[in-house]
């Protein structure tokens, strides 16, 4: 069977995904909220995202993700946060860069140039390929139709300004909802959609 690529993105309800692991993580047009994510988070959000993590066999990331992931998750083997960590360890990491990145981190690969040829090698290759954040590259992919599933947990939090999936300037999508979890203690859901593969259609309500 054809491998999935999966986009998996936390945001908030005005659609910001930017920096939600920490203050130093994207810094961008002064973002001042980073971190947001971290006091939102509950067993039942958790046990969600870990889940998720342990069914995937592949990570595509953007090249500044993949940096941060490089330089945390290998050290955190033996660490509270060990599940996570010992399962990225262990899958092929995937790297989209027009640059030379620092692939030392184990089994970590660059990805060519033609991304809809590398996208059908992958599934190809593995069944459950997860892009976690990486803005840019996230909107590459929706941008040319090259995702399979759009995972959104929504957290109960507005920012007003930062990075979303879907800028101001587009380009527009049509999506089609999957499936939508259980509202977690917090107030945090979880959203999964699919492309519909055409522009949105519109109609006069008389």
């Amino acid at each position: 069977m054809t491998g999935r690529v999966h986009i998996d993105l936390f945001t908030t309800l005005d659609g910001v995904s930017q920096a939600p692991g920490g203050p130093d993580e994207d810094t961008d047009g002064g973002f001042r909220f980073g971190g947001w994510q971290a006091p939102l988070i509950d067993e039942a959000d958790g046990a969600q995202i870990i889940a998720g993590i342990q069914a995937m066999d592949a990570l595509l990331l953007g090249r500044r993700t993949y940096d941060i992931f490089a330089g945390y998750w290998p050290h955190q083997l033996d660490g509270p946060e060990s599940e996570i960590a010992r399962k990225f360890d262990a899958i092929p990491k995937y790297v989209a860069s027009r640059g030379a990145p620092d692939l030392s981190w184990r089994d970590s690969h660059l990805l060519g140039r033609d991304l809809a040829v590398e996208l059908a090698v992958l599934r190809e290759r593995h069944e459950d390929i997860h892009v976690i954040g990486s803005i840019d590259f996230a909107r590459t992919l929706v941008a040319g139709d090259l995702f399979d599933q759009l995972n959104l947990w929504v957290y109960p939090i507005v920012l007003g300004a930062g990075k979303r999936l879907f800028p101001p300037e587009g380009p527009p999508a049509s999506l089609e909802l999957i499936a939508a979890g259980t509202p977690s203690p917090a107030g945090t859901i979880l959203l999964r959609y699919g492309p519909k593969g055409s522009t949105p259609d519109t109609g006069d309500m008389t």
